[in-house]
């Protein structure tokens, strides 16, 4: 078995996967009568017209606390759409993911997101499940609705193990 540490969420050290959704500088706009800032289109929802069609859609899910060390021994993907995770509870949650690799995944990688941060994943990222860190968490997610075979798992053949 091999060991990660997980690195603190940061824009730039997630980028090959997705965005970091979080409010950081200065906002884009100003808006209800100046007492909100609007940080505007800060992540890109792709369920492009070469999948078959579907929408967005919008669900809520409820993981249950993981503990670390963590055991990451199963990532998907979804190869028709890209998948946003907007937390709703004030916690940390461990984010894993990796590159692609001839069809399966490689060089995984962990980030520590803190309260208030949240991810989008570029569609076909290899990511691991929801890990809330503080308690059990709850997630807006956005992602495509629709017909096709949106999901892809891939059990690792040897796990590895995430520390902190």
């Amino acid at each position: 078995m091999t060991t990660l540490r997980a690195e603190p969420l940061s824009a730039e050290a997630f980028a090959p996967f997705g965005e970091v959704l979080e409010v950081t500088g200065t906002p884009d706009k100003i808006i209800n009568q100046g007492k909100c800032g609007r940080y505007h289109d800060i992540a890109g929802l792709d369920f492009g017209s070469d999948t078959g069609g579907g929408r967005a859609g919008i669900s809520l899910f409820h993981a249950e606390l993981r503990e670390m060390p963590y055991r990451l021994d199963l990532l998907e993907r979804h190869p028709l759409g890209s998948q946003a995770f907007i937390p709703m509870s004030q916690s940390r949650f461990l984010v894993t993911v990796a590159d692609d690799a001839g069809g399966v995944p490689a060089a995984p990688r962990a980030f520590i997101a803190r309260a208030g941060q949240g991810v989008n994943l570029r569609r076909n990222t290899w990511h691991g499940v929801l890990c809330p860190l503080d308690g059990s968490g709850l997630y807006g997610v956005i992602d495509r609705i629709g017909d096709g075979n949106n999901l892809e798992e891939h059990w690792l053949e040897v796990p590895v193990i995430v520390t902190i």
